[in-house]
Protein backbone atom coordinates (compact mmCIF):
# COMPACT_ATOMS: atom_id res chain seq x y z
CA UNK A 1 0.00 0.00 0.00
CA UNK A 2 1.07 3.42 -0.82
CA UNK A 3 0.65 6.35 1.49
CA UNK A 4 1.48 10.36 1.53
CA UNK A 5 1.66 11.83 4.53
CA UNK A 6 1.21 16.25 4.44
CA UNK A 7 3.52 17.86 6.43
CA UNK A 8 6.98 17.15 7.84
CA UNK A 9 6.88 18.72 11.02
CA UNK A 10 7.07 16.85 14.04
CA UNK A 11 3.99 14.73 13.47
CA UNK A 12 4.21 13.93 9.67
CA UNK A 13 8.12 13.15 9.83
CA UNK A 14 7.74 10.67 12.55
CA UNK A 15 4.36 9.20 11.12
CA UNK A 16 5.84 9.19 7.96
CA UNK A 17 9.14 7.10 9.14
CA UNK A 18 7.52 5.02 11.65
CA UNK A 19 4.86 3.96 8.64
CA UNK A 20 7.84 3.17 6.56
CA UNK A 21 8.81 0.96 9.13
CA UNK A 22 6.46 -0.64 9.21
CA UNK A 23 7.02 -1.50 5.50
CA UNK A 24 4.81 1.07 3.71
CA UNK A 25 5.54 2.34 1.16
CA UNK A 26 4.89 6.13 2.24
CA UNK A 27 6.07 10.12 0.60
CA UNK A 28 6.29 12.85 2.61
CA UNK A 29 5.08 16.19 1.29
CA UNK A 30 6.40 19.32 2.49
CA UNK A 31 6.03 22.71 0.78
CA UNK A 32 10.01 23.75 1.87
CA UNK A 33 12.22 22.68 -1.05
CA UNK A 34 15.64 23.28 1.09
CA UNK A 35 14.11 21.28 4.14
CA UNK A 36 12.88 18.46 1.31
CA UNK A 37 16.34 18.39 0.42
CA UNK A 38 18.06 17.58 3.69
CA UNK A 39 15.16 14.91 4.63
CA UNK A 40 16.61 13.56 1.45
CA UNK A 41 19.83 13.22 2.74
CA UNK A 42 18.70 11.74 6.31
CA UNK A 43 19.35 15.48 7.68
CA UNK A 44 16.39 15.54 10.50
CA UNK A 45 15.21 19.60 11.49
CA UNK A 46 14.37 17.84 14.65
CA UNK A 47 15.68 16.35 17.77
CA UNK A 48 13.88 13.19 18.63
CA UNK A 49 15.68 10.08 19.76
CA UNK A 50 15.95 7.46 17.48
CA UNK A 51 14.27 9.32 14.32
CA UNK A 52 17.12 10.01 12.72
CA UNK A 53 18.34 6.08 12.21
CA UNK A 54 14.52 5.43 11.33
CA UNK A 55 14.99 7.95 8.97
CA UNK A 56 17.77 6.96 7.11
CA UNK A 57 17.12 3.52 7.39
CA UNK A 58 14.20 3.51 5.49
CA UNK A 59 15.73 6.45 2.65
CA UNK A 60 18.07 3.48 2.35
CA UNK A 61 15.72 0.83 1.36
CA UNK A 62 13.40 3.00 -0.15
CA UNK A 63 10.03 2.67 0.87
CA UNK A 64 10.50 6.50 2.36
CA UNK A 65 10.49 9.58 -0.02
CA UNK A 66 10.29 13.00 0.33
CA UNK A 67 8.99 15.67 -2.34
CA UNK A 68 7.30 19.22 -2.61
CA UNK A 69 4.89 17.49 -5.67
CA UNK A 70 1.63 17.35 -3.18
CA UNK A 71 -0.68 16.90 -6.66
CA UNK A 72 1.69 13.23 -7.38
CA UNK A 73 2.04 12.11 -4.40
CA UNK A 74 -1.84 12.81 -3.67
CA UNK A 75 -2.42 10.68 -7.10
CA UNK A 76 -0.27 8.26 -5.96
CA UNK A 77 -1.59 6.80 -2.94
CA UNK A 78 -4.30 5.18 -1.25
CA UNK A 79 -4.25 6.81 1.82
CA UNK A 80 -3.59 10.49 2.49
CA UNK A 81 -2.58 11.86 6.06
CA UNK A 82 -3.16 15.45 7.40
CA UNK A 83 -0.27 16.41 9.62
CA UNK A 84 -0.02 19.99 9.03
CA UNK A 85 0.26 22.19 11.40
CA UNK A 86 -3.04 23.78 13.35
CA UNK A 87 -1.88 26.75 15.68
CA UNK A 88 -4.07 28.96 17.97
CA UNK A 89 -5.45 31.82 16.66
CA UNK A 90 -5.01 34.97 18.56
CA UNK A 91 -8.86 34.07 20.09
CA UNK A 92 -7.75 30.78 20.88
CA UNK A 93 -9.55 28.41 17.81
CA UNK A 94 -7.63 26.44 16.00
CA UNK A 95 -6.45 27.68 12.34
CA UNK A 96 -7.32 25.10 9.85
CA UNK A 97 -6.22 27.02 7.29
CA UNK A 98 -3.62 24.64 6.29
CA UNK A 99 -6.16 21.69 6.39
CA UNK A 100 -8.21 23.29 4.27
CA UNK A 101 -5.72 23.61 1.58
CA UNK A 102 -4.59 19.93 2.08
CA UNK A 103 -8.17 19.09 1.62
CA UNK A 104 -8.68 21.09 -1.26
CA UNK A 105 -5.83 19.48 -2.65
CA UNK A 106 -6.97 15.97 -2.09
CA UNK A 107 -10.11 17.34 -4.40
CA UNK A 108 -8.30 18.14 -7.48
CA UNK A 109 -6.47 15.46 -7.30
CA UNK A 110 -8.27 12.16 -6.84
CA UNK A 111 -8.25 10.18 -9.50
CA UNK A 112 -9.35 6.75 -7.48
CA UNK A 113 -11.12 5.29 -4.41
CA UNK A 114 -8.92 7.51 -1.31
CA UNK A 115 -9.12 7.90 2.24
CA UNK A 116 -8.31 11.67 3.45
CA UNK A 117 -6.97 11.04 6.77
CA UNK A 118 -6.92 13.87 9.95
CA UNK A 119 -3.67 13.01 11.40
CA UNK A 120 -3.23 16.11 12.44
CA UNK A 121 -4.80 17.94 16.54
CA UNK A 122 -8.05 19.31 15.15
CA UNK A 123 -11.27 20.60 16.54
CA UNK A 124 -14.61 17.93 16.72
CA UNK A 125 -16.31 18.48 13.41
CA UNK A 126 -13.59 19.06 11.18
CA UNK A 127 -13.97 16.04 9.35
CA UNK A 128 -17.28 17.26 8.69
CA UNK A 129 -15.28 20.13 7.10
CA UNK A 130 -12.46 18.17 5.56
CA UNK A 131 -15.84 16.21 3.59
CA UNK A 132 -16.64 19.64 2.42
CA UNK A 133 -13.78 21.03 1.09
CA UNK A 134 -12.89 17.82 -0.74
CA UNK A 135 -16.49 18.38 -2.54
CA UNK A 136 -16.40 22.02 -3.22
CA UNK A 137 -13.00 20.82 -4.87
CA UNK A 138 -14.77 18.26 -6.65
CA UNK A 139 -17.57 20.34 -7.62
CA UNK A 140 -15.44 22.37 -10.08
CA UNK A 141 -14.55 18.74 -11.80
CA UNK A 142 -18.02 17.89 -12.01
CA UNK A 143 -18.77 21.31 -13.71
CA UNK A 144 -16.26 20.65 -16.02
CA UNK A 145 -18.01 17.34 -16.85
CA UNK A 146 -15.51 15.32 -15.25
CA UNK A 147 -15.96 11.56 -13.97
CA UNK A 148 -14.91 11.86 -10.18
CA UNK A 149 -14.03 8.98 -8.02
CA UNK A 150 -15.57 8.47 -4.36
CA UNK A 151 -13.58 8.87 -1.37
CA UNK A 152 -13.86 8.68 2.59
CA UNK A 153 -13.10 10.82 5.76
CA UNK A 154 -11.33 9.22 8.44
CA UNK A 155 -9.88 10.91 12.09
CA UNK A 156 -6.47 9.36 13.19
CA UNK A 157 -5.38 11.52 15.71
CA UNK A 158 -1.58 11.39 17.41
CA UNK A 159 -0.75 10.58 20.46
CA UNK A 160 3.13 11.14 20.09
CA UNK A 161 5.27 12.20 23.27
CA UNK A 162 7.60 14.61 22.29
CA UNK A 163 11.41 12.83 23.20
CA UNK A 164 9.86 9.24 22.97
CA UNK A 165 7.78 9.77 19.63
CA UNK A 166 9.21 7.06 17.46
CA UNK A 167 8.85 4.52 20.66
CA UNK A 168 4.98 5.44 21.19
CA UNK A 169 3.92 5.21 17.43
CA UNK A 170 5.73 1.75 16.90
CA UNK A 171 3.80 0.72 21.23
CA UNK A 172 1.09 3.14 21.61
CA UNK A 173 -1.11 2.45 24.67
CA UNK A 174 -3.72 2.75 21.75
CA UNK A 175 -4.65 3.19 18.46
CA UNK A 176 -7.53 5.15 17.76
CA UNK A 177 -9.41 4.97 14.26
CA UNK A 178 -12.41 7.15 13.50
CA UNK A 179 -13.98 6.31 9.91
CA UNK A 180 -17.35 6.97 8.45
CA UNK A 181 -17.38 3.81 6.46
CA UNK A 182 -16.26 -0.22 6.93
CA UNK A 183 -13.93 0.01 3.93
CA UNK A 184 -12.10 3.43 5.30
CA UNK A 185 -12.05 1.07 8.08
CA UNK A 186 -11.08 -1.62 6.71
CA UNK A 187 -8.01 0.14 4.82
CA UNK A 188 -6.60 1.85 7.75
CA UNK A 189 -7.07 -1.50 10.34
CA UNK A 190 -4.75 -2.77 7.17
CA UNK A 191 -1.73 0.08 7.50
CA UNK A 192 -1.70 -0.57 11.40
CA UNK A 193 -1.25 -4.43 11.10
CA UNK A 194 1.81 -4.70 12.83
CA UNK A 195 0.69 -3.43 16.07
CA UNK A 196 -2.14 -5.70 16.43
CA UNK A 197 0.53 -8.51 16.05
CA UNK A 198 1.44 -7.31 19.58
CA UNK A 199 -2.28 -6.81 20.90
CA UNK A 200 -2.07 -3.12 20.49
CA UNK A 201 -6.10 -1.55 22.28
CA UNK A 202 -7.69 -0.13 19.14
CA UNK A 203 -10.44 2.14 19.47
CA UNK A 204 -12.58 1.70 16.33
CA UNK A 205 -15.56 4.91 16.37
CA UNK A 206 -16.65 7.35 14.15
CA UNK A 207 -14.98 10.57 12.61
CA UNK A 208 -16.15 13.16 15.01
CA UNK A 209 -15.74 10.54 18.80
CA UNK A 210 -12.46 10.27 17.51
CA UNK A 211 -11.83 14.34 17.11
CA UNK A 212 -13.38 14.77 20.57
CA UNK A 213 -10.85 11.97 21.99
CA UNK A 214 -7.57 14.01 21.08
CA UNK A 215 -8.47 16.95 23.05
CA UNK A 216 -10.49 15.21 25.81
CA UNK A 217 -7.16 13.19 26.48
CA UNK A 218 -4.95 16.32 26.24
CA UNK A 219 -6.66 18.11 28.19
CA UNK A 220 -7.17 15.95 31.23
CA UNK A 221 -3.57 15.66 31.84
CA UNK A 222 -3.48 19.26 31.45
CA UNK A 223 -5.83 19.43 34.03
CA UNK A 224 -3.80 16.42 36.59
CA UNK A 225 -1.24 19.07 35.84
CA UNK A 226 -3.24 22.27 37.70
CA UNK A 227 -4.81 20.69 40.01
CA UNK A 228 -1.14 19.40 41.44
CA UNK A 229 -0.07 22.91 40.98
CA UNK A 230 -2.71 23.82 43.43
CA UNK A 231 -2.09 21.33 45.63
CA UNK A 232 1.92 22.59 45.48
CA UNK A 233 0.67 25.97 46.67
CA UNK A 234 -1.58 24.98 49.11
CA UNK A 235 1.31 23.39 50.37
CA UNK A 236 3.78 25.78 50.71
CA UNK A 237 0.95 27.74 53.19
CA UNK A 238 0.93 25.00 54.97
CA UNK A 239 4.32 23.91 55.41
CA UNK A 240 3.68 20.52 53.80
CA UNK A 241 5.49 18.96 50.92
CA UNK A 242 4.02 18.08 47.62
CA UNK A 243 6.25 15.88 46.29
CA UNK A 244 4.96 12.72 49.09
CA UNK A 245 1.65 14.01 48.35
CA UNK A 246 1.94 13.57 44.76
CA UNK A 247 3.99 10.26 45.86
CA UNK A 248 0.99 9.12 47.64
CA UNK A 249 -1.52 9.89 45.27
CA UNK A 250 -0.27 8.31 42.89
CA UNK A 251 0.45 4.96 44.06
CA UNK A 252 -3.53 4.87 43.93
CA UNK A 253 -4.44 2.99 40.76
CA UNK A 254 -7.30 4.92 40.14
CA UNK A 255 -5.58 8.12 39.66
CA UNK A 256 -1.70 6.75 38.80
CA UNK A 257 1.20 9.42 39.30
CA UNK A 258 1.96 10.44 36.13
CA UNK A 259 0.94 13.62 35.38
CA UNK A 260 1.28 14.60 38.80
CA UNK A 261 4.60 16.46 39.10
CA UNK A 262 4.44 20.20 40.81
CA UNK A 263 5.99 22.93 38.79
CA UNK A 264 5.78 25.69 36.83
CA UNK A 265 2.94 24.81 34.88
CA UNK A 266 2.79 22.81 31.55
CA UNK A 267 4.04 23.77 27.91
CA UNK A 268 4.81 23.16 24.51
CA UNK A 269 3.30 22.72 21.19
CA UNK A 270 0.09 20.77 22.46
CA UNK A 271 -1.24 21.37 26.13
CA UNK A 272 -1.70 24.81 25.67
CA UNK A 273 -3.09 24.98 22.16
CA UNK A 274 -5.61 21.60 23.12
CA UNK A 275 -6.62 23.00 26.09
CA UNK A 276 -7.58 26.30 24.71
CA UNK A 277 -9.39 24.83 21.47
CA UNK A 278 -11.35 22.47 23.43
CA UNK A 279 -12.52 25.26 25.68
CA UNK A 280 -13.68 27.42 22.46
CA UNK A 281 -15.11 24.43 21.42
CA UNK A 282 -17.29 23.90 24.71
CA UNK A 283 -18.12 28.01 24.24
CA UNK A 284 -19.44 27.48 20.56
CA UNK A 285 -21.73 24.70 21.14
CA UNK A 286 -23.22 25.64 24.37
CA UNK A 287 -21.77 23.57 27.44
CA UNK A 288 -18.91 25.64 28.42
CA UNK A 289 -16.14 23.37 30.33
CA UNK A 290 -15.72 25.21 33.18
CA UNK A 291 -13.32 22.65 34.40
CA UNK A 292 -11.00 23.23 31.02
CA UNK A 293 -11.10 27.08 31.88
CA UNK A 294 -10.02 26.87 35.35
CA UNK A 295 -6.97 24.24 34.11
CA UNK A 296 -6.48 27.03 31.85
CA UNK A 297 -6.30 30.25 34.64
CA UNK A 298 -4.42 28.22 37.13
CA UNK A 299 -2.02 27.10 34.65
CA UNK A 300 -1.18 30.83 33.80
CA UNK A 301 -1.45 32.00 37.17
CA UNK A 302 1.56 29.45 37.80
CA UNK A 303 4.11 31.20 35.70
CA UNK A 304 3.60 34.40 37.81
CA UNK A 305 4.03 32.38 41.01
CA UNK A 306 7.27 31.82 39.70
CA UNK A 307 8.07 34.70 39.11
CA UNK A 308 7.76 35.92 42.25
CA UNK A 309 9.78 33.44 43.46
CA UNK A 310 12.35 34.56 41.77
CA UNK A 311 12.20 38.02 42.92
CA UNK A 312 12.05 36.94 46.42
CA UNK A 313 15.25 34.92 45.59
CA UNK A 314 17.02 37.99 44.41
CA UNK A 315 15.66 39.82 47.30
CA UNK A 316 13.18 41.83 45.76
CA UNK A 317 15.33 43.79 43.28
CA UNK A 318 15.59 42.48 39.58
CA UNK A 319 17.32 45.30 37.64
CA UNK A 320 20.81 44.70 37.38
CA UNK A 321 21.10 41.17 38.87
CA UNK A 322 22.11 38.07 36.50
CA UNK A 323 20.05 34.77 36.75
CA UNK A 324 21.05 31.81 35.23
CA UNK A 325 18.79 29.41 33.64
CA UNK A 326 19.27 26.00 33.32
CA UNK A 327 16.82 24.22 30.31
CA UNK A 328 14.90 26.37 27.69
CA UNK A 329 13.02 23.77 26.00
CA UNK A 330 9.74 23.05 27.73
CA UNK A 331 10.65 19.59 28.30
CA UNK A 332 13.47 17.14 28.42
CA UNK A 333 14.95 14.94 25.02
CA UNK A 334 13.32 17.85 22.63
CA UNK A 335 14.78 21.09 20.86
CA UNK A 336 10.98 22.54 21.34
CA UNK A 337 10.35 25.97 23.31
CA UNK A 338 6.81 26.53 22.75
CA UNK A 339 5.74 27.89 25.57
CA UNK A 340 8.64 26.77 27.30
CA UNK A 341 7.92 28.19 31.02
CA UNK A 342 12.37 28.68 31.26
CA UNK A 343 11.98 30.96 28.07
CA UNK A 344 8.89 32.86 28.82
CA UNK A 345 10.85 33.67 32.24
CA UNK A 346 13.83 34.47 30.88
CA UNK A 347 11.73 37.35 28.65
CA UNK A 348 9.97 38.55 31.63
CA UNK A 349 13.15 39.10 33.44
CA UNK A 350 15.03 40.41 30.09
CA UNK A 351 12.28 42.94 30.03
CA UNK A 352 13.15 43.64 34.01
CA UNK A 353 16.70 44.87 33.36
CA UNK A 354 18.23 40.88 34.64
CA UNK A 355 20.80 39.64 32.29
CA UNK A 356 19.86 35.85 31.90
CA UNK A 357 22.58 33.49 30.99
CA UNK A 358 21.57 29.90 30.01
CA UNK A 359 22.59 26.42 28.62
CA UNK A 360 20.17 24.11 27.12
CA UNK A 361 21.90 20.61 25.71
CA UNK A 362 19.83 21.43 22.34
CA UNK A 363 17.12 23.70 22.14
CA UNK A 364 19.74 26.64 23.32
CA UNK A 365 19.63 28.01 19.27
CA UNK A 366 15.88 27.80 18.81
CA UNK A 367 15.83 29.74 22.13
CA UNK A 368 18.18 32.69 21.24
CA UNK A 369 16.62 33.13 17.58
CA UNK A 370 13.35 34.04 19.99
CA UNK A 371 14.78 35.93 22.29
CA UNK A 372 18.72 36.59 21.46
CA UNK A 373 19.46 38.86 24.86
CA UNK A 374 19.85 35.98 26.40
CA UNK A 375 23.50 35.23 27.01
CA UNK A 376 24.70 31.88 25.23
CA UNK A 377 26.94 29.40 28.03
CA UNK A 378 28.75 25.92 27.26
CA UNK A 379 27.54 24.50 30.30
CA UNK A 380 25.47 24.61 33.55
CA UNK A 381 28.75 25.91 35.46
CA UNK A 382 29.37 28.30 32.90
CA UNK A 383 25.92 29.69 32.95
CA UNK A 384 25.95 30.02 37.17
CA UNK A 385 29.20 32.26 36.45
CA UNK A 386 28.67 35.17 38.39
CA UNK A 387 24.63 34.46 38.98
CA UNK A 388 22.39 36.04 41.41
CA UNK A 389 20.19 33.14 41.24
CA UNK A 390 20.60 29.83 39.80
CA UNK A 391 17.02 28.42 38.14
CA UNK A 392 16.37 24.60 36.83
CA UNK A 393 13.97 25.09 34.43
CA UNK A 394 14.02 22.00 32.47
CA UNK A 395 14.97 18.65 33.90
CA UNK A 396 17.37 17.85 31.44
CA UNK A 397 19.72 14.72 33.05
CA UNK A 398 22.46 16.64 32.47
CA UNK A 399 21.42 18.59 35.32
CA UNK A 400 20.52 16.01 37.58
CA UNK A 401 23.62 15.26 39.18
CA UNK A 402 25.06 18.99 39.21
CA UNK A 403 28.08 19.86 41.60
CA UNK A 404 27.06 22.12 43.82
CA UNK A 405 30.48 22.41 45.36
CA UNK A 406 31.33 23.58 42.35
CA UNK A 407 28.75 26.18 41.24
CA UNK A 408 29.31 27.26 44.82
CA UNK A 409 32.71 28.89 44.18
CA UNK A 410 31.09 30.53 40.35
CA UNK A 411 27.81 32.18 41.21
CA UNK A 412 27.84 35.02 42.96
CA UNK A 413 24.72 34.01 45.24
CA UNK A 414 24.43 30.46 45.88
CA UNK A 415 20.32 30.53 45.45
CA UNK A 416 18.61 27.59 43.77
CA UNK A 417 15.52 27.83 42.33
CA UNK A 418 14.13 24.19 41.51
CA UNK A 419 11.15 24.50 39.37
CA UNK A 420 11.20 20.83 38.83
CA UNK A 421 11.63 19.73 42.18
CA UNK A 422 14.46 17.67 41.19
CA UNK A 423 16.61 17.63 43.75
CA UNK A 424 16.10 16.83 48.16
CA UNK A 425 16.02 20.32 49.57
CA UNK A 426 18.28 19.07 52.60
CA UNK A 427 20.75 18.66 50.09
CA UNK A 428 21.07 21.87 48.25
CA UNK A 429 20.98 23.45 51.73
CA UNK A 430 23.80 21.29 52.87
CA UNK A 431 26.35 22.35 49.75
CA UNK A 432 25.65 25.51 51.23
CA UNK A 433 23.08 27.20 48.52
CA UNK A 434 19.74 28.48 49.74
CA UNK A 435 16.86 26.60 48.28
CA UNK A 436 13.39 26.71 47.48
CA UNK A 437 11.30 24.10 45.19
CA UNK A 438 7.67 24.29 44.46
CA UNK A 439 5.21 22.97 47.05
CA UNK A 440 8.25 21.76 49.29
CA UNK A 441 7.86 23.93 52.12
CA UNK A 442 10.61 26.75 53.08
CA UNK A 443 11.25 29.78 51.38
CA UNK A 444 13.98 31.91 50.58
CA UNK A 445 15.62 33.31 53.12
Amino acid sequence: MKICVMGTGYVGLVTGACFAEFGVKVTCVDTIQEKVDALCRGEIPIHEPGLEEVVGRNLKEGRLHFTTDADAAIRDARVVFIAVGTPSLPDGHADLSYVESVATACGRNLNDYKVIVTKSTVPARTGEKVRNWVEAALDERRDKGEAVPEFSVASNPEFLREGSAVEDFMRPNRVVLGAEDERALKILKELYRPLYLIETPFVETDVVTAELIKYASNAFLATKISFINEVANLAEVLGADVHRVARAMGLDQRISRKFLHAGPGYGGSCLPKDTRALAHIGQENGSPLKLIEATIQVNESQLDRMLEKIKRGLGGELEGRTVAVLGLSFKPNTQDTRESRGLELAQKMIAAGVTVRSHDPVALDEALEHVPEIVRCENAYDAAAGADLVILATEWNQYRMLDFEHMKQVVNRAVFLDMRNVYNPETVREAGFDYEGVGRGGRFG
